[in-house]
């Protein structure tokens, strides 16, 4: 799957020691109306931007932590926490201390929180902003994370530094003023801190509206709006919105899952991804993470499981073209050669399946490319196609050879293909490469093209010519 190893990510922000007192609630105090919790286990964990640097090394990726803590325990028990997990750290200490939260839990439930905090004075925060200037420009991507707790009291400056450096900058935002973030190159608000700022979206349309209107406003390359159980919409300057529906089935604790997509987002294009293969991924991981209790990490081969499975033969009905270049881009990112091939395939049959199997093992993942019912007419004449095209493209997609089914309108794929920049395309017939459309792109992207031969005595043609003797020997017959 997709190496994340040569990223190198610096993180920014409020650090904080997260603990959890879990036990088991059987009795209501006779002291007051609340739950008596028996503690039988207490865990420490990272938390704020501590957990979003933890998340990135869980992914493979480097990351080196700044923040502001006090010479205490909690600092020394959050430093341990991330060393153990290969993160470094530098700190800019505060005699505000060290901020701890704590979580007493029953049965997979928050009982109450506890914070034990104070403000982040003046002086730790320029520290901070200096420790930023001299150390960005060894970066990938800058994150920065807000919890409003004092940290980045001058964050502005940050912004500039890492412009400066020509260093990406990511803001997990706090707060209802997002101006203090004009420059970056992206913020992630979810919907009711983006609704806090610029009033009610209501509809999907009214989101995206909003967001363009921030972009401009605050100068900003994209605008990422985690919606919980309706996705994701990431809004961009350059390109169309890219809306993404939640993954996740069962949640059992939302603790720390803007960390977690935080931390996706940005290793995902720390290591190369386009905006929305990042987005893809950090949305991913959001619906493993909602599924744990408490602060928690994701690990890559957490992730790499759930992409395969979210990859799984979603294409038999008419997917979207930029839907399926997406999964295409993932799949190649993750090392897995995609393999195209085309064709009307009316009434399937065996030869059918047997070609469509030997041009599976050229590759990882297999896109079946079909005539559209127009196509199939212009090029077999208009009694044709018998099955229309939905029909087709579920029987293809039935087949366990092929990944993914999509449809075409033009009488040759080459558009698609151009777009979709397979690894390796396919066709069966007596054909030259050069004649195989699509294959100049194929080549120009560094494809190959290859020919197979057709099982002789299995054709569409020859069945429905068998099927129309059949019944005129039926008709003499009578």
């Amino acid at each position: 799957m997709h190496d994340f190893s040569h990223s190198k990510i610096l993180v920014v922000g409020d650090v904080m020691l997260d603990q959890y007192w879990t036990g088991r609630a059987g009795r209501i105090s006779p002291e007051a109306p609340v739950p008596v919790v028996k503690v039988a286990d207490e865990e420490v964990r990272a938390g704020g931007a501590a957990n979003v640097a933890l998340n990135i090394a869980a992914l493979g990726a480097k990351a080196h932590l700044l923040g502001v803590v006090g010479e205490d325990e909690y600092a020394r028990q959050l430093e341990t926490l991330l060393s153990e997990s290969g993160v470094s750290s530098d700190w800019a200490y505060s005699s505000s201390g060290t901020i701890c939260k704590l979580r007493v839990l029953s049965h997979h439930q928050q009982l109450i929180r506890m914070d034990f905090e104070n403000p982040v004075p003046a002086e730790p925060a320029r520290v901070l902003a200096d420790k930023v200037a001299q150390q960005v420009a060894d970066y990938d991507v800058l994150v920065i994370s807000d919890y409003a707790k004092g940290a980045l009291q001058c964050v502005e400056p940050m912004i500039a530094s890492a412009k400066q450096a020509g260093v990406p900058v990511f803001i997990d935002p706090k707060g209802t003023d997002f101006s203090p973030y004009r420059g970056a190159t992206l913020i992630k608000p979810n919907q009711g801190e983006f609704e806090a700022i610029v009033g009610a979206c209501g509809q999907t349309e009214a989101l995206v509206e909003k967001a363009e209107e921030a972009l401009n406003e605050l100068d900003l390359q994209a605008l990422l709006v985690t919606r919980s159980e309706h996705g994701m919409a990431l809004v961009t300057k350059t390109e169309k919105p890219y809306l993404l529906k939640s993954q996740a089935q069962e949640v059992f604790d939302v603790t720390g899952a803007g960390d977690t997509v935080m931390a996706a987002l940005a290793t995902g294009f720390a290591s190369g991804m386009s905006l929305q293969n990042a987005v893809h991924l950090a949305n991913q991981a959001a619906s493993i993470v909602v599924r744990k209790v408490g602060t928690s990490t994701v690990s890559k081969a957490e992730l790499d499981e759930a992409i395969k499975a979210s990859m799984r033969h979603q294409g038999y009905v008419a997917m979207n073209e930029d839907e399926l270049l997406e999964l295409v881009e993932l799949a190649q990112n993750n090392g897995e050669r995609v393999v195209i091939t085309n064709g009307c395939f009316d009434l399937l049959h065996s030869g059918h399946v047997r070609y469509l199997n030997e041009a599976a093992k050229l590759g990882e993942r297999l896109i079946v490319a079909v005539n559209s019912d127009e196509s199939v007419q212009m090029l077999k004449g208009p009694s044709r196609p018998i099955v229309p095209l939905e029909g087709r493209m579920e029987l293809l997609s039935a087949l366990s050879c092929v990944d993914w089914v999509v449809p075409f309108n033009e009488q040759t794929p080459e558009r698609l293909i151009c777009k979709l920049k397979p690894d390796v395309l396919v066709k069966g017939g007596d054909y030259r490469p050069e004649e195989i459309a699509g294959s100049q792109c194929v080549w120009q992207n560094g494809g190959a093209v290859e020919v197979l031969s057709f099982w002789q005595g299995y054709s569409t043609t020859n069945i429905v010519e068998r099927i129309h003797e059949a019944e005129r020997q039926e008709s003499l017959d009578e």
